[in-house]
C-alpha cells in the first residue's frame, strides 16, 4: 500500500484535483466495515500530515472499533448537490493506528486538543486512487485512476 506522496508522485493530477476538493470542503466520508460485515458511513475531517492521509476518531466510537477489528476503508469527498460538477476523489486502503510522532505532526488537527487516551488517530495508506470529474457542459465523465501495482490510468464516457 501507498501514502499520498506516492499519488502525488504516480498520478499528480489525482492529488492536485483531490487536495482542491477537500481544501474547498475539508470534510469527507469514511466508510468502514461493521461486525456484520454491512457498512458504516461517517463525516472526517482528514489531515495531510507528511505525506500521509490521517483521520481521528474518539476512541469509543463505533468508526473506531470497526478500524481496529477491519482496517478496510473507503474515503470519499463530499459532493454538495446532485448537478454539482464537484469533483469526487476516492481511496481505497486500510487504516493503521498512526504513532504519537505523526499524530502530534498534525497540531492543527481537533484531536490535538484531546488527551490521546480520548482519540485515536489512523494513518489512511492507500491501494487505490480515484478522481472522478464531470464536464456538465459537454456530458462527460472523466474517471482518473491510480494504484501502486497498475499506475495511473484515465478513461472518459458520457453521461447519463
Amino acid at each position: 500500500m501507498a501514502d499520498w506522496r506516492d499519488v502525488e508522485q504516480g498520478a499528480s493530477e489525482i492529488a492536485r484535483l483531490g487536495m482542491a476538493r477537500l481544501n474547498a470542503i475539508p470534510v469527507a466520508m469514511l466508510g468502514t466495515v461493521r461486525p456484520d460485515g454491512s457498512a458504516r458511513i461517517s463525516p472526517v475531517e482528514p489531515y495531510l500530515v507528511n505525506g500521509q492521509f490521517l483521520v481521528g476518531a474518539m476512541t469509543w466510537s463505533k468508526k473506531a472499533s470497526d478500524l481496529h477489528r477491519d482496517p478496510r476503508y473507503v474515503l470519499h469527498s463530499v459532493v454538495t448537490g446532485p448537478d454539482s460538477g464537484e469533483g469526487e476523489l476516492k481511496l481505497y486502503g486500510s487504516a493503521v493506528q498512526a504513532g504519537q510522532e505523526l499524530r502530534g505532526a498534525a497540531a492543527c488537527a481537533w484531536w490535538s486538543e484531546h488527551p490521546p487516551r480520548q482519540v485515536v488517530v489512523f494513518w489512511l495508506r492507500i491501494a487505490t486512487a480515484m478522481f472522478v470529474e464531470w464536464d456538465l457542459e459537454h456530458g462527460v465523465m472523466t474517471v482518473h485512476r491510480w494504484a501502486p501495482r497498475d499506475g495511473y490510468s484515465r478513461s472518459a464516457r458520457r453521461y447519463p
